[in-house]
This record gives C-alpha cells, sequence and structure tokens, in this order.
C-alpha cells in the first residue's frame, strides 16, 4: 500500500479557519502545525475553527498534540468549541480514546456552510525543523496530550521522561 505523505492546507475567510490535514500527518509536520496553532491564537475576528481529518490516512500522537494546542489556542475566544471532521473509524477512535470530544466538537460530515471555504483551501508549506527543534516539539506535543486525561498520562509517560532525559544530556 502506498502511503502518501502529509500535507496541511489551510484556509480563512469571514472568521471561520479551516485546517486541512491529508495523508499521513506525522511528527515532520509539527512545525507547521505549531505554526498555525500560533497563528490561530493572534488572528483577530475568528469565530471558528474547522480541522478537517477526512483525507488523513494516519495522524500521529505528535501532530494530535498540536492539534490539542489548536483547541488551547482559542479556548475562551470562540463561542463554541474547534470542531473535527473525521468519518476515518480509526481516527475518529483515536480521538475518542485520546479525549479529543471534551475540547472539539466531533463530526463526520462537514456543516454546508464550510464545503465553500473548503475550495478555497491552499497548500501550507512544511516547515522545515532540525533534529533539536523536533525534539522538543515532540516533547511539548506529548506533555499537552498527557494534560487531556489520565490515558494519556499513563501512555506518553515514559515518552516523555525519555525525552526530557535526552534534553538534559544535550544542553
Amino acid at each position: 500500500m502506498l502511503i502518501e505523505e502529509g500535507r496541511i492546507k489551510a484556509a480563512f475567510d469571514s472568521g471561520v479557519f479551516v485546517l486541512k490535514l491529508c495523508g499521513d500527518v506525522r511528527l515532520t509536520l509539527c512545525a507547521t502545525l505549531d505554526t498555525q496553532a500560533q497563528r490561530l491564537a493572534e488572528t483577530p475576528g475568528l469565530t471558528a475553527v474547522m480541522i478537517d481529518l477526512r483525507e488523513a490516512t494516519n495522524v500521529d500522537s505528535t501532530a494530535l498534540g498540536f492539534l490539542a494546542k489548536v483547541a488551547m489556542a482559542v479556548k475562551g475566544r470562540l463561542e463554541h468549541p474547534p470542531t473535527i471532521i473525521a468519518d476515518n473509524p480509526d481516527v475518529r477512535q483515536m480521538l475518542d480514546v485520546m479525549g479529543f470530544a471534551r475540547f472539539f466538537t466531533l463530526m463526520e460530515a462537514p456543516l454546508q456552510q464550510t464545503s465553500k471555504l473548503s475550495s478555497a483551501l491552499e497548500d501550507v508549506p512544511a516547515e522545515p525543523a532540525d533534529e533539536e527543534d523536533l525534539r522538543e516539539r515532540i516533547l511539548e506535543a506529548h506533555r499537552i496530550l498527557m494534560h487531556m486525561n489520565e490515558h494519556n498520562r499513563e501512555q506518553f509517560q515514559p515518552l516523555v521522561e525519555m525525552l526530557e532525559a535526552q534534553n538534559s544530556t544535550t544542553h
């Protein structure tokens, strides 16, 4: 099976921000996702955030951590929590297990109003990240996930401890 390399697309119109993840979204895209989260936190006039995972074949835990960061970046600024659209049962199950329903509205199909935005989606260029930058971002993503629920804390504690130990030896 050919695995499609991950891509990120984005569009912003009339206060609605759409982030679409396509293919195999992994830690290599975490710098790009992080930048999008930071940009959202500073976007004036933001009224809704929609994350479309229908074309994502896989989303690794680091990428999920940065999706959680998106929710935290806009927390308290929007009337409704960000929406994640995911129709893939595996992706959906992962979101459920990781506690995303507490921070996002999870849907299987988009609302009508967002379909016109989909045509405005543009590829977001992937940002390069060196090894140390990647390690920092992986650590941040998993710390965010650990704060979401007890399951995640147990799941990612060993990884976070290992990365923290690596950081203390390299600094």
